[in-house]
């Protein structure tokens, strides 16, 4: 006969057995993982929510005026106290003026959109078209020249270099990544610049051209890492089957690898673009800082970026000017944020569908 209380003891005791057995060090390194990943969203969410906060008010501010009666004291270094008189009715009598003569520095519509970056003047003018296309221009120049770059270096150290080589040329990419940027901008202005004048003879030093071919040294070791991991990625029976079919290592390399690492090779160049877009030092030193909306690429420009490294230190707090550099970051982080958003959830995942045989 059969024991059926045997036998349920022993199906219980095989189930205990594929319980996980509780252990204190494996729990505290996930709740201290789960943690920190809390914590670092968290407190991204907090800067958005800040940038946002802080750019809101130019829609609503009101017109800028100068109370009189705030203007009573002086410091004095010396000067006879009728001087110092003076100089009290001569800064009441100015602020008196600009009360009745307030110029409304209110950003509107209009004003975000005109061709002109002028916000220190009479008349404030906070156009940031040509913030926009100065971005815009030196990070197409950018990737023109870092991208390819950056993608036949991954190509030739991950599917022809000899082991030794390739051992010495990726390291030494790679720490290009670690260079500060304002040590790539200070060799764009002190070198390149000269350079490149010299070399095509256009008018101006520091232009876009030279941002770009800077900003491109920036953004090659990104290129190349994530396209060298996209590479190696590519199953080996792709390689095997198309030097069996008769093609060259060339052919298969073109033909067959780099198509099938295309999405890879996408992310690649839209973590350039985005390092790009958002890059400050580089392009502060390298573009000549003229507000621009022209796209000869030898002219100076100015980005946005640049705008807020340059400007943020000298604005008083809660200005109008003050909302509009806050509102410039917002606009950055929207930009980044929808472009990674359709990248990923549309074009990366149409790609996967092509190369995977979907429809």
């Amino acid at each position: 006969m059969i024991d059926f209380k045997k036998l349920f003891k022993k199906k219980n005791l095989s189930k205990n057995s594929l319980k996980p057995k509780f252990r204190l060090g494996e729990f505290l390194a996930e709740l201290i993982i789960k943690s920190v990943a809390f914590i670092s969203f968290a407190i991204i969410i907090l800067i958005f929510v800040f940038v946002f906060k802080e750019a809101l008010p130019i829609f609503y501010s009101s017109s800028a005026k100068t109370n009189p009666q705030e203007v009573t004291q002086s410091e004095t270094y010396g000067e006879e106290p009728s001087a110092v008189n003076e100089t009290i009715q001569q800064g009441i009598d100015k602020s008196t003026s600009l009360e009745n003569s307030t110029v409304d520095e209110k950003a509107t519509w209009k004003n975000l959109t005109q061709k002109q970056w002028q916000p220190v003047s009479s008349e404030p003018k906070f156009g940031l078209y040509p913030l926009f296309i100065g971005s815009l221009k030196v990070t197409l120049i950018s990737l023109i020249i870092g991208a390819p770059l950056g993608i036949l270096a991954a190509l030739f150290s991950s599917f022809f270099a000899p082991k030794k080589l390739k051992e010495i040329i990726k390291p030494i990419i790679e720490l290009l990544a670690g260079f500060p940027s304002v040590v790539i901008g200070f060799f764009a202005l002190i070198t390149l610049a000269s350079f490149c004048q010299n070399l095509f003879g256009y008018q101006y030093r520091l232009n876009a051209f030279v941002g770009g071919l800077s900003l491109s040294l920036a953004i090659i070791p990104i290129i190349f890492t994530v396209t060298e991991d996209a590479l190696t990625a590519v199953p080996n029976y792709f390689t095997d089957a198309s030097l069996a079919l008769g093609a060259t290592k060339w052919q298969t390399a073109i033909f067959v690898v780099l198509p099938a690492a295309t999405p890879g090779i996408f992310a690649a160049i839209l973590l350039g673009f985005g390092r790009a877009f958002g890059e400050t030092m580089i392009v502060l030193m390298a573009t000549g800082n003229a507000a621009l909306s022209s796209f000869n690429i030898f002219e100076p420009v100015r980005t946005l970026s640049a705008t807020i490294g340059a400007e943020m230190a000298e604005v008083v707090f809660g200005d109008t000017h003050y909302n509009v550099l806050f509102l410039i970051g917002a606009l950055l982080f929207i930009f980044t944020f929808a472009l990674n958003a359709i990248a990923e959830f549309y074009v990366r995942n149409r790609l996967m569908k092509r190369f995977r045989g979907g429809n």
